[in-house]
């Protein structure tokens, strides 16, 4: 049994009624519709978000239909920011496959997210749960204002860890949290053990976008971007940012220089990525993994042990140590 199999072990159940749930929200009359869901459905990922909602839900007690359909509509929210993100970065892969902006276009692309986004909001209503709905619409925003934080950052150049943890909290790590979140109030977690479980959530998704941004520093088919693909977007991640605020020399002023364009070339972008990998990039995004991961780990100590508080621990190890 492969690590992921293993971590989904207590709730495998669940997440096959999770999917079928996701199946027939999305399928409507519509043929064109139904083709570009059954698309994307192929390709659906591992479904992390999900998972941590049933397991959170499977460790504070019994999962209900409430924690299923909330953690669909999550689910459905995730999908619909990525399919608005494809366009937005004008993506023409995602986890190796084309993207329904690439196969179709930009206009149905954006209507395909909103066509997730709708779905996500019927399954918020069915849970009859006001505290869910409101958490939707929380995450909605912090999601959208991440990602246009991190665009500003990027026009006015700012090279600061503090300004990419702000903006990696908003747009990856408040979506981790949401999932811990609804998860707890599903199975009605008093709110001192609701505000752990959240915690452990933002931190693991801090370490989702942080392993996620050294993937750009090499080159990896299975992903299916290219390398370097941040810095042509003008997003400046955390190995980069490390080795740029922490070396004054002359070769550190050539790649600030460097940074100062807003249409890097090839040659640019291979430069500033040796940068951060010879000057101990890398090697200090690990190590910000790992003091989260230390943690996070921490925020669950206090509860009983369970093979679902186990499997949260493992997911969030396999986040560290994931390749794709």
């Amino acid at each position: 049994m492969d690590v992921l199999s293993n971590i989904q072990a207590p709730i495998n159940d669940e997440l096959v009624e999770l999917n079928r749930i996701l199946v027939e929200k999305l399928h409507t009359n519509n043929q064109l519709i139904n083709k570009i869901v059954d698309r994307y459905l192929l390709t659906k990922g591992k479904q992390i978000r999900p998972i941590l909602i049933l397991l959170c839900a499977r460790m504070m007690g019994n999962i209900t239909p409430t924690t299923i359909l909330s953690a669909a509509a999550i689910e459905l929210m995730h999908n619909a920011s990525l399919i608005h993100d494809d366009v937005i970065d004008t993506s023409m892969y995602r986890r190796g496959h084309p993207t329904i902006n690439a196969v179709e276009d930009n206009r149905l692309a954006v209507l395909m997210g909103d066509h997730f986004v709708s779905c996500a909001l019927q399954c918020g209503v069915e849970t009859n749960n006001m505290q869910i709905i409101a958490a939707m619409g929380r995450l909605g925003q912090e999601l959208a204002h991440g990602e246009i934080n991190q665009i500003d950052n990027a026009r006015q150049h700012r090279l600061s860890e503090e300004a990419y943890f702000e903006v990696i909290r908003r747009k990856t790590a408040s979506l981790f949290r949401t999932c811990m979140h609804v998860g707890a109030i599903s199975v009605a977690t008093d709110d001192d053990t609701r505000a752990r479980l959240e915690k452990f959530g933002e931190l693991l998704g801090l370490c989702f976008q942080i392993k996620d941004d050294i993937f750009d520093y090499y080159d990896n088919n299975v992903i299916g971007k290219p390398t370097g693909n941040d810095l042509r977007e003008g997003k400046i991640t955390l190995p980069l940012l490390y080795a740029i605020t922490h070396n004054d020399d002359e070769e550190n002023a050539r790649m600030r220089t460097l940074l100062d364009n807003d249409n890097l070339d090839s040659e640019a972008i291979e430069t500033l990525i040796n940068y951060a990998k010879t000057r101990g990039g890398i090697e200090y995004a690990h190590e910000r993994m790992l003091q989260l991961r230390n943690q996070a780990v921490e925020c669950l100590e206090a509860l009983p042990p369970s093979m679902a508080r186990q499997a949260l621990i493992e997911l969030l190890d396999y986040t560290i140590s994931r390749e794709k």
